[in-house]
């Protein structure tokens, strides 16, 4: 076991509702937790510690990405198609042509390059089960959800027998720091039955649940009309159409049983007020995924109402496949601009606010005695700090490029240095 680890810097921010600390300072315990925080005077220096100091740099809370497909790394600029059914349909010949041990290479490198962004915590979801492997390997920290397809209804046993089949596969990889969950992919891609025995199974076996869902116009037509280019990919196919039709994306999800504390509802951008109200009373989480939004052209999602409801909200960069290089900030400051929040609430929701949506918040995403050492070291340039008040602007301005280090549980994982 490492001896306990001791960090100082000009500037320390807490998150979670806790004003930045002048010349402040944290202890990580043998365990990798946190053991003490606060202004430099008052943290101790325990015999034999190991001691870093960080001139012109800010500590912070590892940043929480609640939405990543890690598995697609190296997909950069490889789908350039507009129309997003025409995108799903690149993007799954692409991996049908990828081999596993390709996948597990996109894994480790994805896991590293948010490693250097200051990431410490990922929900990813993906098919594969290469992404839970290497964050077991590198000892990160987070949630791999397991994919699981099936649109065909006569789909529905096979399917769920394949998902519970990878999921036993996966749990040797499961640790106190990284969890398995499982995600029907979305209304388009998984029949109602099957969404239904999924959440059903999940709910036996207590994991979490991860879905797309209200994404897309395309989507929200598919359901409430059975038109547009998923159905008719569906009658290509000889799928089907949804029985169910009227209803919202939300309204298919709480159908499905999927309305639950534990589900994670990834981008619902096609929502209006009584399926934000819906979703509040069910206690869901939301990934909110501005840039990717963006990218597909799908409509910004209502992040003022969710956070106005209550809900609980964390920023996901997505794949690389949608957004090229996975820059956390880079979303969190467009979602800044999209409900109008201040630095510090934007912060919020790729740290504290983010560890909630995920269920984490005992974890992760604060600095504060009893939670994972996971740290990020951000430099900051000359008089961009001038008090303590404007450290959140500091932050939320800065880049990859400017992560001087990043530990997970006291272990450093990234460091500019080397």
């Amino acid at each position: 076991m490492p001896p306990p680890l001791r960090l100082s810097a000009p500037w320390l921010y807490p998150a979670g509702g806790r004003s930045a600390i002048e010349n402040g300072a944290l202890l990580i315990d043998e365990a990798g937790r946190l053991a003490a925080t606060g202004p430099d005077a008052t943290v101790p220096t325990p015999a034999g510690c190991r001691r870093e100091h960080f001139a012109r740099a800010v500590i912070m809370p590892g940043l929480v990405n609640t939405h990543t497909h890690l598995e697609l790394t190296g997909f950069e600029d490889r789908v350039l198609d507009e129309d997003f059914a025409s995108w799903i349909r690149h993007l799954r010949a692409l991996k049908e042509e990828r081999m596993p041990e390709e996948f597990l290479a996109a894994a480790r490198r994805g896991l590293a390059d948010c490693f250097a962004a200051g990431v410490t915590t990922v929900a990813d979801t993906g098919d594969s089960g290469a992404v839970i492997r290497a964050m077991a390997e590198a000892g990160g920290s987070g949630i791999a959800y397991q994919e699981v397809f099936g649109p065909h209804p006569d789909q529905c046993e096979s399917s769920l027998i394949g998902l519970q089949s990878r999921v036993a596969e996966s749990r040797r990889f499961t640790s106190p720091r990284v969890r398995l969950g499982v995600s029907p992919h979305a209304p388009y891609t998984v029949s109602e039955p099957l969404a239904a025995a999924v959440m059903n199974w999940a709910r036996a076996e207590r994991l979490p649940v991860a879905v797309h869902i209200a994404e897309s116009p395309a989507e929200r037509e598919f359901l409430l009309q059975a038109t547009g280019p998923f159905a008719a990919a569906w009658e290509n196919r000889q799928i089907p159409l949804p029985a169910r039709l009227g209803g919202s994306p939300i309204a298919w999800l709480e159908a499905s049983g999927g309305l639950t504390p534990n589900t994670l509802c990834i981008h619902a951008v096609q929502v209006d007020a009584e399926d934000i109200a819906v979703l509040a009373r069910a206690d869901c989480a939301i990934a909110h995924c501005p840039g990717s939004n963006l990218r597909h052209r799908h409509g910004d999602a209502p992040l003022a109402a969710f956070l106005e409801a209550g809900l609980r909200v964390g920023v996901g960069t997505d794949s690389v496949a949608s957004v090229g290089r996975l820059d956390l900030l880079a979303e969190t400051r467009r979602a800044r601009t999209l409900a109008g929040l201040s630095a510090a609430a934007a912060l919020d929701l790729c740290t504290a606010g983010a560890a909630r949506a995920l269920g984490l918040d005992g974890e992760v995403g604060r600095l504060a005695p009893g939670l994972w050492g996971d740290v990020a070291v951000v430099g900051v340039g000359v008089g961009a700090v001038t008090d303590s008040a404007n450290v959140a602007d500091a932050l939320l301005e800065s880049s990859p490029a400017d992560v001087v280090a990043t530990y997970v549980g006291g272990r450093k994982v990234h460091s500019l240095a080397t």
